[in-house]
C-alpha cells in the first residue's frame, strides 16, 4: 500500500478483524475515492459496521492495512481520527439535553469557543430544519429529528470523511427522503461520505461506487450501473391479462429469450433477466411480445429494465455462488 494517496480517503489491503472463532472482516480490499459518496451494501451481520469501527480506529485490525488520507488507523490513529467523524447507527445525543444543549456541549468538547459554538449550532440547527425544536429535549423528538441531529452534530468541525453507519435505518419515508438531502449536501461541500446500508435503493440513490460485502468479504465493487449490467443486459417484467396463461406465456418467453422465467407471486407477473447487450435485449424482449401476442396472450403491461440492485446482491449472494472462495468481481 501506498503511504499517502490524496485521490483516495480511503485503502485497505486484506483487512481482517475477528470475534474469537467468527472472521466479522474477511481480508476486505477498498480503495475509496475521495469527495463522494462510497457505499457498501449488505445484510445484517455482512461486517459492514466492523469495517467501520476499524477505519475510525475504535477496533483495531487483527490482520492486513488500512489508511485513511494515507494515515494508517494503527500506526497513525490521531491523525485519522483529526479527520473523521462518525454517525453510528443510533443516535449518540443526550436525549435528556434540547437540540441546542447537546450542540453547544458537543461544540465546546471540540475546540470551539462559547460564541463560536452558540453560532455554528444554530447555524446547524438551521441547516437541518431543527430551529423550531432548539429548545426541545430530544427525548420528544420524532426519530427522523434525532436523526438530523446526530448528524448535525457528527460535522460541528467540518470532517474530510464521514462514516455514516446504516443512518436511515427505522425511518419513515419522508424522514429518510430529508437525510439523503442531508448526505448529497455535506458532500457538495467536500466531505467524503463512506455510507453502510442494507437498503438497496439508499445506494442506489447516493453512491457513486459500491462495495458489496457479504460474509466479511467484498464480493462486487463498481459503479450502480456497472453491478447492475454485470448480471445481465435488463429485465422484462409482464403482467398478463388472464392468470390462467401464465403457464403458457412463461414456457414461450423462456424459449423467445432463452433465459429462465420467474413466476412471481403475483398470479399474472412474470420477470426474465435478459444476457447480452443492452441492444440485443431490446430486440429479444420485442420479439417475445409479437410472439405473445401471436399466441393470443393478452398483456397488460410489459417493461424492460435495467436489472435493479436488489437483483445484483439476490444474483451475488445466492447459494450457487457462495460455495467455496471466490475472487472478488470488479466492474468499471
Amino acid at each position: 500500500m501506498t503511504t499517502a494517496d490524496t485521490d483516495l480517503a480511503i485503502e485497505t489491503a486484506g483487512l481482517v478483524k475477528t470475534f474469537g472463532k467468527t472472521r466479522a472482516v474477511d481480508g476486505i480490499n477498498l480503495a475509496v475515492p475521495a469527495g463522494a459518496v462510497y457505499g457498501l451494501l449488505g445484510p445484517n451481520g455482512a461486517g459492514k459496521t466492523t469495517a467501520v469501527r476499524v477505519l475510525a480506529t475504535l477496533l483495531r485490525p487483527d490482520g492486513g492495512e488500512a489508511r485513511v488520507f494515507g494515515y494508517d488507523v494503527v500506526r497513525q490513529a490521531d491523525e485519522v481520527r483529526s479527520r473523521v467523524s462518525l454517525t453510528g447507527q443510533y443516535a449518540s445525543v443526550d436525549e435528556d439535553l434540547t437540540g441546542l444543549e447537546n450542540l453547544l456541549l458537543l461544540g465546546r468538547l471540540v475546540g470551539h469557543r462559547k460564541r463560536a459554538a452558540r453560532t455554528r449550532a444554530d447555524e446547524l440547527l438551521a441547516a437541518f430544519g431543527l430551529t423550531d425544536a432548539a429548545d426541545r429535549q430530544v427525548k420528544k423528538y420524532s426519530g427522523g429529528m434525532r436523526r438530523r441531529l446526530d448528524i448535525a452534530a457528527s460535522i460541528l468541525n467540518t470532517p474530510d470523511l464521514l462514516f455514516l453507519d446504516e443512518p436511515t435505518t427505522g425511518l419513515d419515508p419522508r424522514s429518510r427522503s430529508q437525510v439523503w438531502d442531508i448526505v448529497r449536501a455535506v458532500v457538495a461541500y467536500g466531505t467524503t461520505v463512506l455510507l453502510t446500508t442494507q437498503y438497496l435503493d439508499e445506494a442506489d440513490r447516493l453512491a457513486s461506487r459500491i462495495a458489496v460485502i457479504d460474509h466479511g468479504t467484498v464480493i462486487a465493487e463498481g459503479t450502480p450501473g456497472a453491478l447492475k449490467s454485470s448480471i445481465g443486459a435488463g429485465t422484462v417484467h409482464v403482467r398478463l391479462r388472464d392468470p390462467l396463461q401464465r403457464d403458457e406465456a412463461s414456457a414461450l418467453l423462456g424459449r423467445a429469450l432463452d433465459a429462465q422465467v420467474l413466476q412471481e407471486s403475483d398470479p399474472v407477473a412474470l420477470t426474465v433477466r435478459v444476457a447480452g447487450s443492452e441492444r440485443g435485449a431490446a430486440e429479444h424482449a420485442s420479439r417475445a411480445l409479437a410472439d405473445l401476442a401471436a399466441a393470443g396472450i393478452v398483456v397488460d403491461d410489459f417493461s424492460l429494465g435495467q436489472p435493479s440492485l436488489d437483483e445484483v446482491f439476490l444474483a451475488l449472494t445466492s447459494p450457487q455462488n457462495q460455495e467455496g472462495p471466490t475472487e472478488k468481481e470488479t466492474v468499471a
